[in-house]
């Protein structure tokens, strides 16, 4: 058997993984025959995998072999495919499981999408968002009131790693009582992450006029200056990690994925440049010699 998990919303794959395996293991409690392949954390050849695929199981138990990130590998795709229909027939569980965007044109891809158990992971939005929501508060035996939902949703977006933790802090401040409006408000912080990530798009396009527009809205609504340099601070050591690293460490899945896309549009020389700018900023309004706005004013226009 073949199971195939993908797509952006990375929360809910991880769940689902998480999942499947929790469950094999809790049925196959040797644990010997649960197989973990991942090009980005280690080396391994297509005849790694298929050693692993022979080799007989001590106790007769199904294997369960994950396989991540996968479609780094041009060799590995190749090779999988010759042999795709013997995996299909397999008692085995093969399970390939990918975060990153994958191009629709892989023969891999739409080979798994038509002839595998697959099972898309897209960013949820609207109804389905709220629902999922709902369901979040209900499992902890709490309600939220619709005012209050629409509100959570303006200030995080569709970020659901943002979102379990802002409902376990809501949930435990009322204490099983409804949660309103003005709870929201007074525990859960707008983020500004995505339209950091617009800014730093339109920098990297040149576009400045665009990138002061959305650093404007902000001013306007009442965020401070120094927290939107404190962002975009923090975007751009990001964009040096991945460019000096290639992997990012540590980060959050959406985060790391944005930045590795941004940081082709830099070279590393530029992001060390800009780099500085920024600190240069932030030293100038500590020290009184520029008001914080114009800085950040002058920073944007200045890269």
């Amino acid at each position: 058997m073949i199971i195939f998990l993908y797509g952006q919303d990375v929360y809910r794959s991880r769940k689902k993984l998480r999942e499947i395996i929790e469950h094999y293991e809790k049925v196959r409690k040797s644990g010997l025959n649960l197989k973990v392949f991942d090009l980005f954390a280690q080396v391994f050849s297509f005849q790694d995998f298929k050693d692993v695929i022979r080799s007989a199981s001590m106790f007769k138990e199904k294997k369960l072999i994950i396989l991540k990130n996968i479609f780094s590998s041009s060799d590995f795709q190749e090779k999988f495919l010759k042999e795709k229909e013997k995996y299909l027939k397999s008692e085995d569980v093969i399970l390939f499981y990918c975060e990153e965007k994958i191009a629709a044109n892989k023969p891999l891809f739409k080979f798994l999408k038509q002839r595998a158990k697959a099972q898309e992971f897209k960013l949820l939005e609207g109804i389905e968002l709220k629902n999922w929501l709902r369901r979040e508060f209900k499992s902890y035996n709490s309600r939220i009131s619709p005012e209050a939902l629409e509100k959570l949703i303006a200030f995080v977006g569709n970020d659901l790693w943002r979102f379990s933790n802002e409902i376990r802090k809501l949930v435990s401040f009322k204490n099983k009582k409804q949660i309103e409006r003005q709870d929201v408000e007074l525990l859960v912080k707008p983020k500004i992450e995505t339209d950091i990530f617009k800014t730093i798009d339109a920098i990297a396009l040149r576009n400045k006029n665009q990138a002061l527009k959305f650093l404007h809205k902000h001013l306007e609504k009442g965020d401070s200056p120094l927290y939107l340099l404190s962002m975009i601070n923090f975007q751009f050591r990001n964009l040096l990690m991945v460019k000096e690293q290639s992997r990012p460490v540590g980060m959050h899945p959406y985060v790391a994925r944005k930045s590795m896309e941004q940081a082709r549009k830099f070279s590393l020389e530029e992001l060390k440049k800009i780099y500085l700018k920024i600190f240069q900023a932030d030293l100038s309004i500590k020290t009184g010699r520029i008001e914080a706005g114009a800085a950040l004013d002058l920073l944007v226009t200045g890269i």
